[in-house]
């Protein structure tokens, strides 16, 4: 899902350190770092510095403590720096640890901490055009933070004594442990009505595959703000579910599974699902949690042998393997299957 710029990016450079961002309407941040080349995809120290240094530069030129997530909010930015003997946290080098940016020198933090305040300062100073947009952009995030917290409160209430009996979730036993993230694997299929989560609810390994039944068609919330998903039961439910409320650090559910019928409904509800994480949870499909179930559209088979087709190309091919007249069986939906 595409967004629009809300101003020119902002182009940063000084010794061995490069920044270059903007923001858009959309939820979340957005980061693409990188040290001596080497993309972090995981971020690390100097991820964690820009994010810092961006606010205190907002708060000191505008002179009020705009609360950090207001002054983030949409933001996309690429950051490169270089430095000596870099120490990474992880074998593939996708995560930066701390240290300094030379021996005797500066810790990293700091070094970027303040090359982020003083330039982007500058700029601000600069470019009051800029520095008028940007304000506009943390004012409406503030407001609309604070139209939330309103009913945030009594959706999470309603939430917290659904979860007790929620007829929704049929959860499992294990889930995902953001400090250990390869060592338990959990997934979650969201259905469409009680019949197919009944059929993936008797057929799951119940210690790390949960399903979430869906109730018809959700709503469109293409435009909306994020209040929709408190005052949208189902949407509340699901949040709470995967626990993303506040970001993916304590996501329950490696996998997303949107599990809908192989016809134009669930095609339909798959689209509206999808709108939903794009529109106020993008950083869970573009991190790679969201995955589409794909269901076989015809069963082909004989006395011998069954072949499961997902496509007409493959029925007909099936048809001419098994020879003359073998059953043919279309699929409507995943209870059936």
């Amino acid at each position: 899902m595409s967004e629009e710029k809300l101003y020119q990016t902002v182009h940063l450079k000084g010794d061995d350190i490069e920044l270059a961002f903007t923001h858009t309407d959309a939820y979340g941040e957005e980061y693409y770092s990188f040290v001596n080349g080497q993309h972090t995809t995981q971020g690390g120290t100097h991820q964690a510095a820009l994010r810092e240094g961006l606010v205190k530069a907002a708060r000191e030129f505008y002179k009020k403590e705009f609360d950090s997530n207001d002054v983030r909010s949409g933001i996309m930015a690429a950051l490169s720096i270089r430095i000596q003997e870099p120490v990474f946290e992880s074998q593939t080098k996708t995560k930066l640890g701390s240290q300094s940016t030379e021996p005797n020198g500066p810790s990293l933090r700091n070094w970027i901490v303040d090359f982020v305040k003083v330039h982007l300062d500058n700029y601000l100073h600069k470019n009051p055009e800029f520095a008028d947009v940007l304000k506009k952009k943390i004012e409406r995030s503030e407001r609309e933070r604070k139209d939330i917290a309103g009913i945030k409160k009594l959706a999470n209430e309603r939430a917290k004594k659904a979860n007790l009996h929620n007829k929704k979730l049929r959860d499992c036993r294990v889930h995902l442990d953001s400090k250990h993230p390869d060592k338990y694997e959990s997934t979650l299929f969201l259905t469409e009505g009680d019949s197919a989560s009944g059929s993936i609810t008797s057929a799951r390994d119940a210690n790390t595959q949960a399903v979430f039944s869906l109730r018809g068609k959700p709503l469109n919330c293409f435009g909306l703000t994020k209040k929709i998903v408190y005052e949208n039961e189902e949407f509340n439910l699901l949040q709470n579910a995967l626990n993303i409320e506040d970001g993916l650090e304590e996501l329950r559910y490696n996998k997303v599974v949107i599990a809908t019928d192989a016809d134009v409904d669930g095609m339909h509800i798959r689209l509206l699902i999808l709108t939903f994480f794009l529109q106020f949870f993008p950083d869970l499909v573009k991190n790679g949690h969201v995955y589409i179930l794909q269901t076989p559209l015809f069963r082909v088979r004989n006395k011998k042998e069954t072949i499961y087709c997902y496509s007409d190309d493959e029925r007909v091919k099936a048809i001419e393997k098994l020879g003359p007249k073998p059953e043919i069986t279309r699929f409507k939906g995943l209870g059936e299957i």
